[in-house]
């Protein structure tokens, strides 16, 4: 059998750009350090790639949204932290209008602080986070979520709080159930003093004595004066039917019907009363507004005292809600610290997933180059001798 000189020529060129083309796909391997390149250098290993790749991609776009919602979070928790304190300031400053030592003057400068604080209050509940974005404002909120008007203060913004998820938190409290769910009175009932009183009489806010009892309804204890002796009545002004008759009334002894006691002190005048309403939903700012009105309006020190025992219990039910709200974006940060350490987790098996796939095995990569080299040195030896192959190399 002859074979041409034109077809060795042929074959050794074959195999050394062959040779060629392998060393430089190795050594863009070892320069990429991928063994991936391209889809067509492994279509299953780069389909498995662009999977985990999506997936990190996905997982870097969900935390910066929840670092985002984890920075607005803290802001919350912070100025809540800011209108507890100025909830207790306020407080503080009403305890300190009974005291009896007080000139009017005095007390008047008192409910001017206790304003000054309640104003601050208010810029503290219509705090944004860094993007502009309402703290309390619910679902959505386009300006400041608290309107200040003079019938009191008004939530404008859409109350709710949007779901936590597996990678997400919510990036705003719900400002309506942390500002405006306040129950008046003791939260159960509400007691006030009869509009046209006579007598030095004032009441605590009242307890419930047995919660099966209760009735929800109006009622009305009336006193009467006669030779000197005080008695009382209590009527259902909702059912319109008497629940107790010409009781003896004894200071700060309580007077219990229907599931629920109140004390009376002072000295009532004939025909004062005491009403006794369900406890109805108001809020924080409107506690206050009152609080401020009573302290600085009261023109008796029974008046006072009434007027700073309503305020006070009010306040600490405005606190157990503060307290409850700030104790729920607490339990948020640390949910927030678990999803990143969760997803740390997820990002740490997709990268393992992902160089199983695709990254190059740098010892055997190498090990492969110098196997590619040394046959691409051989590949040009032999191209050398087959160029020899010629008569006219013999020809003197």
């Amino acid at each position: 059998m002859r074979i041409a000189t034109a077809n060795s020529y042929d074959t050794a060129l074959e195999q050394l750009f062959k040779r060629q083309s392998d060393l430089a796909l190795q050594q863009e391997k070892l320069g990429t350090g991928l063994r991936v390149n391209r889809p067509s250098d492994d279509p299953t290993a780069a389909a498995q790639a662009e999977r985990a790749r999506v997936r990190l991609s996905r997982i870097e776009v969900d935390q910066r949204a929840l670092e985002a919602q984890r920075s607005a979070l803290a802001s919350a928790e912070t100025s809540l932290g800011d209108a507890v304190s100025l909830v207790q300031g306020i407080r503080e400053l009403a305890i300190s209008a009974g005291n009896a030592a007080y000139s009017a003057k005095d007390r008047a400068s008192v409910v001017q602080h206790m304003a000054d604080l309640r104003d601050q209050l208010l810029a503290v509940a219509n705090r944004t986070d860094a993007n502009g974005v309402p703290l309390f404002g619910g679902l959505g909120s386009s300006g400041a979520p608290f309107a200040d008007l003079p019938s009191g203060v008004l939530y404008q913004a859409s109350g709710g709080q949007r779901a936590a998820t597996t990678t997400a938190l919510p990036g705003a409290m719900d400002g309506q159930a942390i500002w405006m769910n306040v129950a008046s009175g003791n939260g159960n009932f509400d007691v006030a003093l009869g509009p046209g009183n006579t007598g030095t009489a004032w009441t605590n806010a009242g307890v419930v004595v047995s919660p099966a009892a209760l009735t929800s309804d109006n009622y009305r204890i009336s006193f009467t004066v006669l030779a000197g002796v005080t008695s009382y009545d209590v009527v259902d002004t909702t059912t319109l039917v008497t629940v107790a008759t010409a009781q003896p009334y004894i200071e700060g002894a309580p007077i219990q019907f229907d599931g629920l006691s109140i004390e009376v002190r002072g000295k009532p005048g004939n025909g004062d009363a005491v009403d006794v309403t369900p406890s109805i939903q108001t809020n924080i700012f409107q506690v206050l507004d009152e609080a401020i009105a009573g302290i600085g309006n009261s023109s008796g020190s029974h008046l006072l005292t009434q007027a700073v025992t309503r305020a006070l219990q009010q306040m600490d039910s405005s606190l157990d809600r503060l307290h409850a709200a700030r104790s729920q974006a607490g339990d948020w940060l640390n949910r927030a610290d678990s999803i990143t350490s969760m997803q740390g987790k997820n990002t740490q098996a997709l990268e393992g997933e992902r160089s199983r796939a695709q990254d190059l095995d740098m010892a055997k990569g190498i090990s492969d180059f110098n196997k590619f080299q040394t046959g691409y040195q051989a590949a040009l030896q032999s191209y050398a001798q087959i160029q020899r192959l010629s008569l006219f190399n013999y020809i003197n």
